[in-house]
């Protein structure tokens, strides 16, 4: 089917030990950076709706216009490997890196006039051009960091990429709920006015990043270039790859993106915007605490190690965690050391009252993460039927118990992107640039599920109900992970 040969694949990967784990540093950098950018849409969401007085279903736009953007730039990629072949088997996945952080600086530069105009449509379309760089990323990162190493801990190592990329949504919100809702926003303004300088900060990292990938050195795994076809339909379990990424990004944006809303609710916890944008960052960091989790529980690593680390790394993730939340960030912007030290102290024992009841989901965690067995599949099953029970749970009821159950979401969700991911590529050779810019392009449930979420809480008047979307996302992610990625598993090519 395809003129290269996978012997490239086997040495680097097995051979240059060193280089593959230099190689792998380098490219944490990329996860940190989207998920630190994408948990913005969290903080612009209701800074929109407020801004330009729009509805549920309106605002989710926001999701529609930078997800929708992953799953045309994929689209693109897929035509255009099966008509020419693989683009990264041709240009390399450091100069597809390069292009991707390209697109994405241009995308935050058009935030500005967008501000200046007070336009929402010219706001969606910034997102979607950020959102094609994105997807020019994902195509390149995400397989790159599968084939550094054995496919058998290619979870474990896409978990860890996940985790870094983890820290950046954790600490995005803190950040993003800071600067755009606080520092940026100037009385009398439009309030859309506030993300202008967020933005171009942004753009200016991007351009930078793109210099140092383009000057370092990144090995070349594999070469040449797949012949015309789309080879990577034909397995089973990537098709269903394909729908268990849709839904699973779907339910995870679409939760995330109702957060503030939902806990601004009267009968959950009233809470402002601000206040609310704490909770977002905790549900983003119990992605960070599960994937780091996932990384050790998935690895190779003795038995024994793996106890222990599975223990220290959710309590040393919580700890910063609670210390991130507890900055004062008024006071650091005046620069004086003496107050900002008693007050982050003042604040962190203050904050013992919220993070004591995240605690115990903690604990289950790591309870089902001795229940998955170091099995990506069984972990991925279990792991989205808990997220199916938080969920039916805060339909269910109301209050903190509802509000608690929806902030838990992000830890057990936390291991979905990659179990999934690795196990969609499993078995496809030199397919997998192909298979992952199919995965990629299935993105596109972070497009339309917060929508479908948001006219759900419209229609109904009840944004408690329109959790049932995100419900049977995860539902279906369960599925895949129990039955589905081994369907038609015979006929995968032997590497």
């Amino acid at each position: 089917m395809a003129s290269i040969t996978t012997s490239s694949t086997a040495s680097n990967t097995n051979g240059d030990n060193t280089g593959n784990r230099s190689s792998f540093a380098i490219m944490t950098s990329l996860f940190f950076m989207w998920g630190f950018m994408t948990v913005f849409n969290d903080i612009l969401i209701p800074r929109f709706k407020e801004a330009f007085t729009l509805s549920y279903f309106q605002a989710m736009l926001v999701q529609f216009a930078f997800f929708g953007a992953y799953f045309i730039g994929s689209v693109l990629y897929f035509a255009i490997s099966v008509t020419t072949g693989d683009p990264i088997a041709k240009i390399g996945y450091k100069n597809g890196v390069v292009l991707g952080l390209l697109i994405s600086a241009a995308g935050s530069a058009l935030f500005w006039p967008a501000a200046t105009a007070s336009s929402y449509p010219m706001f969606l379309g910034a997102l979607f051009v950020v959102g094609l760089g994105f997807a020019m990323l994902q195509i390149a990162a995400n397989p790159y960091v599968t084939i550094l190493g054995p496919e058998k801990t290619a979870s474990s190592r896409l978990n860890l990429a996940q985790g870094f990329n983890s820290v950046g949504t954790t600490i995005g919100p803190l950040i993003g709920g800071w600067l755009i809702f606080q520092y940026f926003a100037k009385h009398g303004s439009h309030g859309a006015d506030s993300v202008k300088v967020p933005y171009l900060m942004f753009c200016v990292v991007f351009m930078v990043l793109a210099v140092i990938f383009y000057f370092i050195h990144l090995p070349q795994i594999g070469g040449g270039k797949i012949e015309r076809g789309a080879g990577a339909l034909k397995f089973p379990h990537v098709v269903l790859g394909i729908a268990a990424i849709f839904l699973y990004v779907g339910g995870e944006v679409a939760v995330g993106s109702a957060i503030i809303n939902f806990l601004g609710q009267p009968t959950v916890a009233g809470l402002t915007a601000m206040e609310a944008s704490k909770y977002v960052s905790l549900y983003w960091g119990g992605l960070l605490i599960g994937r780091f989790m996932g990384a050790v529980e998935l690895s190779e690593m003795k038995k024994a190690n793996k106890q222990v680390m599975l223990v220290l790394i959710p309590l040393l993730a919580f700890l910063l965690i609670w210390l991130a939340q507890s900055a004062p960030l008024d006071a650091m912007r005046n620069g004086e050391a003496a107050p900002v030290f008693a007050l982050w102290r003042e604040n962190f024992v203050h904050n013992w009252a919220m993070f004591k009841n995240f605690l115990p989901f903690i604990g289950l965690c790591w309870v089902l993460f001795q229940l998955g067995q170091s099995k990506a599949g069984r972990t991925l099953m279990i792991f989205s039927l808990t997220v199916t029970a938080l969920l039916l749970t805060a339909i269910l009821t109301g209050g903190k118990l509802a509000m608690w159950c929806v902030v838990a979401v992000g830890l057990f969700t936390s291991i979905g992107w990659s179990n999934t991911f690795s196990l969609a590529l499993e078995g496809t050779g030199k397919l997998k640039s192909q298979v992952s810019s199919l995965l990629v392009m299935a993105v596109l449930g972070g497009a339309l599920l917060p929508p479908l979420q948001g006219l759900v809480a419209d229609l109904t008047k009840n944004l408690p109900l329109s959790f049932i979307v995100p419900l049977v996302a995860y539902a279906y992610v369960a599925f895949y992970g129990a039955k589905g990625h081994r369907i038609g598993r015979t006929d995968l090519i032997q590497e």
